[in-house]
This record gives structure tokens, sequence and C-alpha cells, in this order.
């Protein structure tokens, strides 16, 4: 009988260790399916390595509600109660040389018509800090009181300052790096200094929500037109799509940007963004002419399903005017944010663009926008139909009149 219990004891532990054995590998095996579905198809873990935020598969409340199953309730729940608090549009802009003035009108143009708050950062020279810091403290207190701004030095990677920097325009490159210096930046638009608002910063912020679930950043084709498109005529590298893609304008989901993998033409493994810029910059040096939007013309190329398209009127320069009208969504829906490239601002060559700049640069807060900057405008406008540009010119007012308007009609109710 004893012999018989002892046969059984050891038949129990036997099975015992057996089920024990058979759980670990089948949490092992589900372990390093998880680890492989996060390398392979980049879903990000409860947090963020270079932020400690959490992560998005799509951005804004969406994407945090998307989120909300996988974590604890009490951390969702701050999470998106932080997020719905912090209804700030970030705006970044680099300043290098005599840009000073042309920055400041853009930061005036986008706190004019913005209904929600704004938070700036300003990269530039350490010589033009000040001046910055002056200019925006003498605004007055309630226009202030619309926006917060943060002013950094321009920064690039030590072993090889010089070369970024001197890469086409003075430090027009640190844009490909502002995912690597703002690491709390969750998402990030970027706009030149020639760049007018026309409309609420946060109208183009709201495409954010537009993105899928693999896009990370936006921007407007460099042409609509193939007949006069640069890349496709004279481009020695590759570009995005059939003409381009223009960077004054760059929307960016930056925690994505951070944590994605990237295909290239250098090697077959997948590189992050920093390991991919300098040798990519080394590879093309000398078939680029345009620097850092060649470099990002190259990399969307190559990851194309990673880029959102927006229309035109996001970023309407003289080429789209300069030889009649080939920009179909401004027809339609008039011009939401300037582009004034080529100095078009500071010279004859385009007077309607000229004339945009100069009524917001004169405009003097707490005046009526209607009187003060639409009407002058308008009479201004009249003045240069002799230009292409200038016979398109209700495309430039066709929405900053109803800007203005929204404007005046909150602040009619606020004094109510």
């Amino acid at each position: 009988m004893r012999c018989y219990l002892h046969t059984f004891l050891l038949c129990m532990i036997f099975v015992f260790f057996s089920f024990l054995y058979v759980f670990n590998q089948l949490a092992s095996t589900l372990e390093d399916r998880d680890g492989w579905r996060v390398k392979e198809h980049g879903i990000p873990g409860r947090k963020s390595h270079d932020t400690g935020h959490l992560l998005r598969k799509r951005p804004g409340l969406e994407g945090l509600r998307d989120r909300e199953e996988g974590l604890d309730s009490e951390w969702s729940n701050s999470a998106v109660k932080a997020e719905s608090r912090d209804e700030r549009s970030h705006l970044a802009v680099v300043a290098c040389g005599p840009r000073l003035e042309e920055t400041i009108t853009m930061l005036k143009s986008a706190v004019l018509f913005s209904k929600k708050p704004l938070h700036f950062y300003i990269f530039a020279e350490d010589e033009l800090h000040k001046s910055f810091r002056n200019t925006l403290e003498s605004w007055p207190q309630r226009v202030r009181a619309r926006f917060n701004s943060s002013i950094y030095p321009i920064t690039f990677p030590k072993e090889n300052a010089r070369e970024w920097k001197k890469l086409f325009k003075p430090c027009a490159s640190q844009r490909l790096f502002l995912p690597l210096i703002l690491k709390e930046v969750d998402s990030l638009l970027y706009v030149d200094t020639d760049i007018i608002f026309l409309q609420p910063v946060e109208d183009m912020w709201a495409l954010l929500s537009q993105f899928n679930s693999r896009q990370l950043a936006a921007m407007a084709p460099e042409h609509e037109e193939p007949r006069i498109g640069w890349y496709n005529r004279f481009a020695r590298h590759p570009y995005y799509g059939k003409t381009g893609i223009n960077s004054g304008v760059m929307l960016m989901n930056m925690t994505r940007l951070r944590e994605k993998f990237f295909k290239n033409d250098m090697t077959t493994v997948t590189l992050k963004w920093e390991e991919m810029l300098m040798p990519l910059l080394q590879k093309y040096k000398l078939n680029i002419t345009w620097g850092d939007q060649d470099l990002l013309n190259i990399i969307f190329h190559h990851n194309p399903e990673s880029l959102y398209m927006f229309p035109c009127q996001w970023n309407y320069r003289p080429d789209h005017c300069i030889y009649g009208s080939n920009c179909q969504q401004a027809e339609q829906e008039g011009v939401f944010i300037l582009h004034g490239n080529r100095g078009v601002y500071h010279d004859d060559k385009q007077p309607a663009f000229r004339a945009v700049y100069e009524a917001i640069q004169k405009y003097q807060f707490g005046d009526n926008l209607e009187t003060s900057l639409l009407r002058p405008l308008e009479t201004s406008l009249q003045t240069t139909t002799h230009t292409y540009c200038g016979r398109a010119s209700h495309l430039l007012t066709k929405r900053l009149k109803q800007s203005i308007m929204s404007v005046q009609q909150d602040a009619t109710q606020r004094r109510r």
C-alpha cells in the first residue's frame, strides 16, 4: 500500500512540474511575440523612452483613448484629463541673420487670429534672443496672455555643426533636429520665418487628428503643376511623389518620429531618425540644392506611408500664381497660410505678397481689424493687378475676412 502511495505522489509531482514548464514556455512565447510586434510594427509600449509621456497610435485625445484599455485606469484617466486641459498649439520657428522682423510678423499673425492658446519655440542666434524677448514682452498684456514662448540657441551635433549650419540658408537645417531637442514635446508645427497665418493656427493643428496610424508628418506638394515643377525636372536625388514636397510648413507627430525605424537607400537595415541624418547628408551633399528640404524629400521617398499630404492653400507660395492660378483648393476656399519664399515680402517682384506682409506688420494691437488691417490691405492689393498674383489677390483676403469676422464676433461676445 505504501508503495502505491509513493508512486501516486511521484506522479502528482511530475504532473505539477510538467504544467509549470508548459506555462513558462507559453508565457515566454507570448512575450517574444509582443516584442517582435513592437519592433516590426512600431507599436509602442506604455511609455515613450524619449519623452516619458504616453505614446499614441493616433495623435490627440483619440490616440489616448486608443491606449486607455491597455493602461491602469487611474493613469489613463489622468492622462486624458491632462491632454484635454492642454489646448495649446505648439509652433516652432528658426531665425538666423536678418530674420528678426520677419519672424515677429509671423508670430503676430499667429496670435491675431488664433482663439486657442499657443506655445512658441523660437530657435535663434544668441544675439537675437534679447530682441525677441523684448519685442514679445512689449505686446499688450491681453495678447501676451494668449501665448507662452521659449527661446533656444541654435544647436547642431558638435562633430558636424559647421556643415549643418551652412547647409542651404543659415540655420535652416535646425528643423531636422527639433524632435531630438524638444524631447518632451509630442507634436509640433514648424514654419519658416516667411509665413503669414490668415487662419487660426489651431485649424492647421487639427490636421493631426486626420493622420492614420502610420503617418508622422504632414507637408504640402512643392508644385501642383508638373510642367513647372523643380524636382521632377531637375532633381538629382530621390524625391516624394510626382513633384516633391515643400518643408516651409511641416506638421509633426514627434513621438512617432522618434520611435520609427526608417527605410533608406544606404543600408538594408532600418534606421532611427538620428542615425539616418548624417549618413544621408554625406551621401547626397553634392546632389542637393535646397538643403534640408531635399533630405526630407529623400526620406519620405523611401517612407511614403509616413507622410500626410495637405493641400496647397495651407502653404500658398508665388509658384501657385506667378504664371496663373494653379492651386485649386485656394480658388475654392481661399488661402489659409501665405508663404513668401524667394524674399517676395521685401522686393517688388510679387507686390501682392508684400502687401499682405506689410499690412500685418503695420497693424497695431487693439486697433479695429477691419478698418486698420483689412481695408488698407484691399486698397494696396488694387495696385498689384498688373501681376498674375495680384489678379488672384481675392484669394489672399477670402479667408482673412472670415478670420477677422470671427475674432470680432468673439470680442463682442466677451464684452457682453
